[in-house]
């Protein structure tokens, strides 16, 4: 027998190594029949896992925490994560808070994120159809987002599992989103580089149904810019004359702004808040800040919106003799575009799920909650699937919110999942939207989005043509015309200090109402909460089924 060509042996050798075979594997498909009993399968599991999603769920609730103070939150998640076999880095991008963890290898490399943080003055018993704070005053997860890292560890943990038994290669990285009340994280995880190797990216929302969407996601992109006048100190009543108050620049700034508003495109947002205002009546104002969001449709007109601000805060000056002693960007984020590919696949696996069965207990809650909202015209909990959302076109948006998984979904291929762990037809960013997430509501929903998650990992790693659409998608339509900017400059920091007074005020109370899972099955039981309890034509009432 002649020996084989060197080229030959060369290629045969490679053929039979772990690491071309591992290739191999990637490259083919899974039977389409095999993918339908694995996702039945790993339903399955997720459905058995709902009481280790609810306990995550009502944990990080407990918590409440602000933007870059989620210490606790990533404690007992990163803790998690690692008993599961995940190796964390901490402290990712300049934050101590964020953190990155990984399981596998080779590809595909796909990244499940959600946020964490919750909302100023939102604390709220959970299960109570009225307000009830758990501490007066404090924070608390009035928007949900104690529910989304749940979600995707749940998925997570149990694709790993069907991962290691049929030899899947392929890496799930997951992250959590640091600060997405502040629009201030997600810019800097990309400026450091933590999606150059990513495929596709999946990330997990609180909502009231089960929900994809491909294509521009409507409302806004913006940037976060704090504006810190100096002036000089004087006796208010003594000697006004020899002072500059701050403030004087701060307040005539905002009235600038304010009769700016006429002038500027209809979809543009725009908010302030005093943050520094002076010491006290008597002593001119040295120093006094202004913090502002500049929302726009588009990265040209968040930019041209920006210089409209810079330029009436230096008229400020001009006016009052201070100076502009700092211009922060505070945070930063795209308007948001979400693949087509990937989200038709996961809208099959929405179908497949389907929405949770809510109890007449959940359904008493949303429709006593939406009352006392003054909203009865959203009756109770969705029971029918929403359709695939196709995007909104340019001349059709008209502004609204934002969420900086827009920075992310310009440099790979992502989705959103909304999941339906809260109550429709609340106002947001309110005490009311926390009542719902540490109840069999949330729960439930929970359970549902992760199920819905690891059925489209399943289809991301067995389907290697899935992940060629969405990459063709993202570089074909989605980036075509249109190329990612950072609106946050290369000396921009994360405002990592933000929030840490407020967390150390309260804190400490908080402390006291944190859910113990050793003793207690569900926080509601803990708090000794009936579930639901409600207000009946203004008496107290509990409803106990």
């Amino acid at each position: 027998m002649r020996p084989l060509p060197t080229l030959r042996v060369a290629l045969l050798a490679l053929m039979l190594s772990p690491v071309a075979a591992s290739a191999q594997r990637q490259r083919a498909p899974v039977d389409s029949a095999r993918l339908v009993v694995l996702k039945q399968e790993i339903a399955r599991e997720i459905e058995g896992m709902h009481t280790f999603t609810q306990q995550m769920v009502d944990q990080v609730f407990s918590y409440g925490e602000l933007g870059f103070q989620e210490t606790e939150s990533s404690r007992y998640l990163v803790g998690i994560l690692r008993r599961n076999g995940f190796t964390v880095q901490e402290g990712i991008a300049g934050i101590p808070t964020a953190w990155m963890a990984t399981w596998g290898a080779g590809k595909p490399v796909i990244t499940l994120g959600s946020d964490i943080d919750g909302i100023p003055q939102a604390s709220q018993k959970p299960g109570v159809a009225y307000r009830a704070a758990l501490v007066e005053g404090a924070p608390g997860h009035g928007e949900g987002h104690n529910s989304g890292l749940p979600v995707v560890i749940t998925a997570a943990i149990a694709t790993k599992k069907v991962m290691q038994r049929e030899g899947m290669p392929g890496t799930i990285r997951i992250w959590p989103g640091v600060a997405e009340e502040l629009v201030a994280a997600k810019a800097w995880f990309v400026r450091e580089g933590f999606f150059k190797d990513v495929d596709v990216t999946i990330f997990t929302h609180v909502g009231s149904n089960l929900e994809v969407s491909y294509g521009p996601a409507g409302g806004t992109g913006l940037v976060s810019v704090l504006y810190r006048f100096q002036g000089e100190t004087a006796h208010s009543a003594g000697a006004p004359w020899r002072g500059r108050s701050a403030l004087d620049a701060v307040e005539l700034m905002n009235a600038g702004w304010n009769y700016r508003r006429e002038h500027l495109r209809l979809p543009h947002r725009s908010h302030y808040v005093i943050v520094d205002g002076g010491d006290q009546p008597n002593v001119v104002p040295r120093t006094a800040s202004v913090w502002y969001y500049f929302r726009e449709l588009d990265y040209p007109h968040i930019k041209e919106l920006w210089e409209v601000g810079n330029k009436i805060a230096q008229g400020a000056t001009l006016m009052t003799g201070t100076t502009l002693d700092t211009m922060r960007v505070l945070g930063a984020a795209w308007p948001r575009h979400f693949n087509k590919p990937v989200a038709l696949a996961m809208y099959d696996n929405i179908k497949q799920v389907g929405l949770p069965q809510w109890s007449e207990a959940d359904q008493t809650l949303a429709r006593a909650v939406q009352r006392e909202l003054g909203n009865e015209r959203t009756p109770g909990l969705d029971t029918t699937v929403a359709k695939i959302d196709t995007g909104v076109p340019p001349e059709q948006n008209r502004g609204g919110g934002s969420d900086d998984i827009g920075d992310i979904s310009w440099v790979v291929p992502t989705v959103t999942l909304r999941y339906p762990s809260n109550i429709p037809g609340l106002p947001g960013h309110n005490w009311s939207s926390a009542i719902a997430m540490a109840t069999p509501i949330a729960h439930k929903g929970a359970t549902a989005g992760a199920k819905v998650t690891a059925m489209t990992l399943l289809d991301l790693f067995t389907r290697p043509a899935l992940v060629d659409s969405a990459k063709a998608y993202f570089r074909n339509v989605q980036t075509k015309d249109v190329k990612y900017q950072p609106l946050i400059r290369a000396g921009d920091k994360p405002p990592v200090e933000l929030n840490a007074q407020i967390m150390q005020r309260y804190r400490p109370e908080m402390r006291k109402y944190y859910y113990d899972s050793t003793r207690y099955k569900t926080y509601l039981e803990q708090l000794g909460i009936q579930y639901p309890t409600m207000t009946v034509t203004g008496l107290w009432t509990c409803w106990c089924w």
